[in-house]
């Protein structure tokens, strides 16, 4: 059965919401801070998340939230909002166009709904468990691409490549090799969503948090692809790694995995 509409409605909302925040300030000069050595926030990241807590304590009182700025809340509540208030903080802070607004609500543990929306290309990235995926209204689904030399992958580094360059570009250095392309683009959440979509057949990437993958996940299993953690086994958001792929080169991806590990 599905969930409430008005979870799907909000989720919407709150991401459309975010998009408008972030457009009227991108390129305007906003305050900028750091987190880590190269891990920024704006002032625009707080904003957009002090928005969506109050649209959640307004019409959800009883519900969770986890969100990348201000933490998380933990009640008890079967109902847990995951949010990243802007997804690709990077790429905003330099005027890159490649950012979102990533949201889905868990109930019981399991993401049941998600949105994530690109405002500068006004993309809308949408699903529900069960139900589907769609851009923008249409219906997603994931490529056909079957042999790894003809895929266009994508991944990214975390905030800590600084310190251990070597592992991750071993791991990129073996992929670039096999596949057609790899690019990364600065933001999980549209990399998750253009898996979907079909413009990329597959996706990997460590040390990330809920927030970055919880909505785009979501979105590519309902687009018909499959999502694992790094060695296969079933995906935990809170493990940090994902592996997400049109599922024809899920087990190709796998297994170049496992020959660097």
């Amino acid at each position: 059965m599905s969930p409430d509409p008005a979870f799907l409605a909000t989720a919407v909302e709150a991401v459309v919401r975010s998009g408008e925040i972030h457009l009227s300030k991108f390129r305007s000069g906003i305050r900028i801070d750091k987190k880590g050595a190269i891990d920024l926030v704006t002032e625009v990241d707080l904003e957009v998340e002090r928005m969506f807590r109050a649209m959640v304590a307004e019409r959800f009182p009883d519900h969770d939230v986890l969100a990348e700025e201000l933490g998380g809340t933990s009640t008890g509540s079967k109902y847990r909002w995951v949010f990243d208030p802007l997804d690709g903080t990077t790429n905003y802070a330099h005027g890159l166009p490649i950012f979102c607004a990533s949201l889905a609500l868990e109930i019981d543990g399991e993401a049941e709904v998600a949105a994530v929306f690109d405002a500068s290309r006004q993309e809308l990235f949408t699903a529900e468990r069960g139900v589907g995926a769609w851009l923008n209204g249409e219906p997603l689904r994931v490529s056909q691409t079957r042999d790894i030399l003809d895929a266009l992958l994508v991944t990214g580094f975390p905030y800590t490549v600084h310190e251990t360059p070597e592992a991750f570009l071993k791991v990129f250095g073996a992929f670039i090799s096999r596949a057609r392309a790899v690019r990364r683009l600065g933001s999980a959440a549209i990399d998750l969503c253009y898996v979907a979509a079909g413009r990329m057949d597959g996706f990997w990437e460590e040390s990330l948090q809920p927030w970055d993958t919880r909505a785009g996940a979501l979105i590519v299993e309902e687009a018909g692809g499959r999502v694992t953690g790094l060695a296969g086994e079933p995906w935990v958001p809170a493990n940090g790694h994902i592996l997400a792929s049109n599922g024809a080169l899920h087990d190709a991806m796998l297994a170049i995995l496992r020959e660097v590990a």
